[in-house]
């Protein structure tokens, strides 16, 4: 007859066990709480501020900071709201209570109250998730991700490209936008510390734009799965002033410079001998290659294979020596096979492309 009414004291009733468990529970975890402070310690390690959401250095970072916030806020309400209900019911006031009361709780702690908090939580975050994927305005950058590594195409005034690999790089204080694509599988592009994340779908093109406030280098990550390597598809983000952008820029125009020593003219014999500019390009050389990223300017870039080594003439060395043991699956081949003054020399002229 008084369906509510019944549900609510039956709950009471079910309720009553479990919260005396839970009690119990809390009561052995306080006094174990080692067991608890230890694993915590390990997950704060593990916050880092160049790849992290909780240092914003980015004016879109900062709005989803302020909105996870809000969302944190909502959510602490709402979870006290409920576990003081469950309190009241199970330890303040365990007896069987009034039709109308029970009514008023159900309908306005369970329903009135949690539609009008997520539906104003969802209201305060649509803005920002339109402003996040419109076509970009001002100074673009075409990024194509691919398996396992980021083509990265600046596009100047006069419609020309300047094609760059695995970085990205952004003036502050202005807002870049970047058309997205993607080759292969989907993949998704996200800079923690400057902005939100958005997916790359083949065939597809999708916006992203920042407006960097720091000037720093953070971590960017692809964050949708993509294969054996998809946890080692990573690229820095460079944040610079805009002048020192712009002469990066008209620097990164130009064709590479000649090898200037013994090794690295021996080293741009070997990467002629080999073959590598049918993948790679050169500019300024034969090497025209499209396949594999640019390597103009490799030698000038953070970092080198997408974020995992650095770029020594060692790093060189090693990534050519073992390319498919540091990244399981890669299109490029390893040239163990090289001597190892070979190995070095290409590794010398590579790395001299700055």
């Amino acid at each position: 007859m008084y369906p509510i009414f019944t549900l609510v004291n039956c709950a009471r009733r079910s309720f009553l066990p479990l919260g005396a468990i839970v009690l119990n529970g809390c009561r052995w975890a306080f006094g174990h709480r080692a067991l608890f402070i230890l694993p915590m310690l390990f997950l704060v390690s593990a916050c880092e501020g160049r790849q992290s959401v909780l240092d914003p250095s980015g004016a879109d970072a900062r709005k989803l900071y302020d909105v996870a916030l809000v969302m944190f806020v909502g959510a602490a309400v709402l979870w006290l709201l409920v576990g003081g209900l469950f309190v009241y019911v199970t330890r303040i006031n365990p007896r069987a209570m009034s039709r109308r009361a029970a009514e008023a709780l159900i309908i306005g702690g369970g329903v009135i109250f949690p539609v009008v908090l997520l539906g104003g939580l969802l209201i305060y975050s649509l803005p920002l998730m339109s402003a996040q994927r419109s076509a970009p305005d001002g100074m673009q950058v075409h990024v194509t991700a691919e398996q396992w590594w980021w083509r990265v195409e600046y596009e100047l005034p006069d419609g020309t490209r300047v094609t760059s690999a695995n970085e990205l790089r952004l003036p502050v204080g202005q807002r870049t936008g970047l058309v997205l694509n993607a080759h292969n599988v989907i993949h998704s592009l996200w800079i923690p510390a400057l902005g939100g994340k958005a997916d790359m779908i083949p065939g597809r093109e999708t916006y992203l734009s920042f407006l960097p406030e720091k000037v720093g280098i953070f971590r960017g990550q692809c964050a949708e799965f993509c294969g054996a390597s998809h946890a080692l598809m990573a690229f820095e983000a460079v944040t610079m002033t805009p002048g020192t952008f712009a002469e990066w820029l008209g620097a990164q125009a130009k064709d590479a410079i000649a090898p200037g020593t013994p090794a690295a003219k021996r080293g741009a014999e070997v990467f002629a001998r080999e073959g590598c500019g049918a993948c790679h390009t050169v500019r300024g050389t034969p090497a025209q290659g499209q396949v594999g990223p640019d390597l103009t300017h490799v030698g000038g870039r953070v970092s080198l294979g997408a974020g995992i080594l650095g770029v020594t003439v060692d790093d060189f060395a090693n990534w050519l020596g073992h390319t498919d043991a540091l990244k399981p699956e890669v299109d490029m081949p390893t040239y163990d096979f090289l001597t190892q003054d070979d190995l070095i020399a290409l590794a010398t002229y590579l790395e001299g492309l700055k």
